[in-house]
Order: C-alpha cells, then structure tokens, then sequence
C-alpha cells in the first residue's frame, strides 16, 4: 500500500503517518516543512498545497492507492479543488478530514449522515459564508462544506468524508484536555458546567488516524462518516478523570448555564467542552461503527494527555490554545459570587 499524507508532522497527520508505517505501508507527506519535523521512514516532499507548481511536482511523484488530506484547515474550497483536481490522476481513493461544522443543523439538532450541509460552492474564495449571531452556523462550516464538494468534483465516489467533532489526546495543539488537565492539577474549587451528567463525545485522536487509514485501505464507493465517540462520557467523569489522573486536590462547583451566561462565560472556549446547544454532543456515528470505528475508553485519552505534557509535551504553536480556559482571576470573581467554600 502506497500511501500520500497531505501534512503528516503534527496532532492527527502525525499520528496517520505512524500508523501508516506501522502497516508496513510506503508513505509519502506533503507539507510546507514549518510545523514540525518529518518523521522518520517517510519520503517527505515539501511544498505548498495552494501553488499549482507545487503540486504538479507533487504529483509527479505518484501514483498513491490513496490519499489522506489532513491540512484542508483554513483553506479556502478554491484551494482544496486546486489540489484534488492535480492528483486526481496519482490516487486511487481520497480521506478527507472534515468536521461535523459541515452541517446546516449543527449545533442544535441530532446528526447523521443525511442531515443537511450548509451549501457553498466548491470554488469558493475565503470570503464565503457567515457566522450567526449565536455561533451558528459558522463561516469555517460554509468553508469546510465546500471543501467536500471541491473534492466529491475531483474524485467522485473514491472521495471519503470524515467528519469529527471534537479529537483529543497526545500531540493536541487547540488546548481543550490540556487546559482541564492543567485547572485539575492546580486544584481548589473549580468552575464546572452543570449538568454534570451531561453526556460528551470526544473521541481519540489514535482511534480516528486508525480509522482514517481503515478507509484508505477499503474498497468499493465512498461516502461520509460522523467520527463521535458512541459511549462518551458524562461531564462529571471527565473532571473527575481529570482530578485523578492529575492528583489534583480540587472540588468542581457545578453551575448553571445560567450562572455561566451571566457572568460572561464563553461557551467551547473559555469553558472547553461547555456548549448549551441541544445537538453539540448529539451525533450519531453508527455508520463509522459499523465500519470499523473503534474508539478506547476516554480515561485512558485523558491520562495519557496528561503524561504526554508531564513529558514535557509540546504542541505545534496555534493561535486557538490561547483562546482556551478561563482566566484564574475571572473564575475566582465566579465562584466568590456563587459563595460556598
């Protein structure tokens, strides 16, 4: 199996990329060289996604039995068509990582597969799109919609849609577990959003490169895949893994959205993990499931998150890790006006 990875250095590329070599398959990665090293065993070309030189170089270097685009990120749907379109003829099948932002219902409703997606067209320029007054939908969602219709123009059924919502685990460059894991091991009384028994569904970010490689491997039409872990836990379980695998000595104090929204509290950053939409952490993923997705106990994510920083883990720099976790002075000013001890 010969395989190309468009990034590979860092989070889930870096991941893909060691899964790939532990299959005993011929990788290749396809990235600028700024976020991090190339891994060993790899025939690494460097280059940029959006230069048409670039990627008829890249090219030449084919044929693959597939590819697994990683770097889509911000990039405009123009850019993403640019790609698909000049390896189109080097690829047996393409794995496109998405995001369950795709969906005109999220985050409010239940998802599946034939939810609908918010509608941008597969040329677009990093202009399109909107983000609504309450943060939905988003204008990365139009983006990331189109993204898929530039590569299903390109590919046609060999294209594969993965739409995650949120991944976790070593390597984790946004800061959610991180900034939990950090609150936990500082201890004391700890904001917390209430419900506790709220249900989440983070999934690993090993479980989703092994299943991303999985459908590189499959055969027959493509199609998209929600990447939600099944079991989940609830919030409760997750401070508590947090607290246990950190030794912190600290106490969640469970709070109202209400309580939240009042004092200012900014849902999925300030408070990670913490959205009040109905559907945030109502997707389905049966159809991954059923196909192969396997995803481990979230305690073992979040203790080996936990000693990968011990390790002295460091991400690639990202400008979303600032944005995450509440400021102690804030969160003190909270939990005095809630009163308790």
């Amino acid at each position: 199996m010969r395989i190309l990875v468009i990034g590979g250095t860092w989070f889930l590329g870096k991941e893909i990329v060691a899964g790939a070599l532990r299959r005993g398959w011929a990788v290749t990665t396809f990235n600028r060289g700024r976020s991090g090293p190339d891994s060993p065993g790899v025939e690494a070309i460097h280059g940029d996604r959006t230069s048409a030189a670039d990627l008829g170089r890249l090219a030449a270097a084919g044929p693959w039995d597939a590819v697994v685009d990683t770097s889509s990120g911000e990039l405009p749907p123009r850019d993403v068509l640019l790609a698909a379109q000049a390896l189109a003829g080097q690829v047996g099948r393409w794995v496109h990582l998405s995001t369950v932002s795709v969906y005109a219902d999220w985050p409010h409703y239940r998802l599946t597969e034939a939810s609908p997606l918010l509608d941008c067209p597969p040329d677009a320029d990093d202009a399109f799109g909107y983000t609504g007054e309450d943060g939905s939908p988003t204008k990365y969602g139009f983006q990331k919609a189109g993204g898929e219709r530039a590569v299903t123009e390109a590919l046609g059924e060999r294209a594969v849609f993965l739409r995650p919502g949120v991944i976790l685990g070593p390597g984790e460059y946004v800061g959610r577990l991180p900034w939990w894991l950090t609150r936990a091991a500082r201890g004391g009384r700890i904001l917390a959003p209430a419900p506790a028994d709220q249900q989440i569904q983070p999934v690993d970010v090993r479980d989703v490169a092994a299943f991303a490689l999985d459908q590189a491997a499959a055969e027959g039409a493509g199609g998209a895949f929600n990447i939600s872990h099944p079991e989940g836990l609830t919030f409760a379980e997750f401070v508590t893994a947090c607290l246990t695998v950190t030794g912190g000595a600290g106490r969640p104090v469970w709070t109202s959205p209400e309580d939240l929204t009042a004092h200012g509290v900014k849902q999925w950053t300030e408070m990670p993990l913490w959205r009040t939409h109905a559907g945030a952490w109502a997707v389905d993923s049966a159809r991954a499931v059923g196909a192969g997705l396997r995803c481990r106990p979230l305690g073992e994510t979040i203790a080996d998150t936990w000693a990968w920083l011990q390790a002295d883990g460091r991400p690639v720099a990202h400008p979303r890790w600032d944005v995450h976790g509440i400021a102690p002075e804030k969160e003190a000013k909270i939990l005095a006006s809630l009163g308790g001890e």
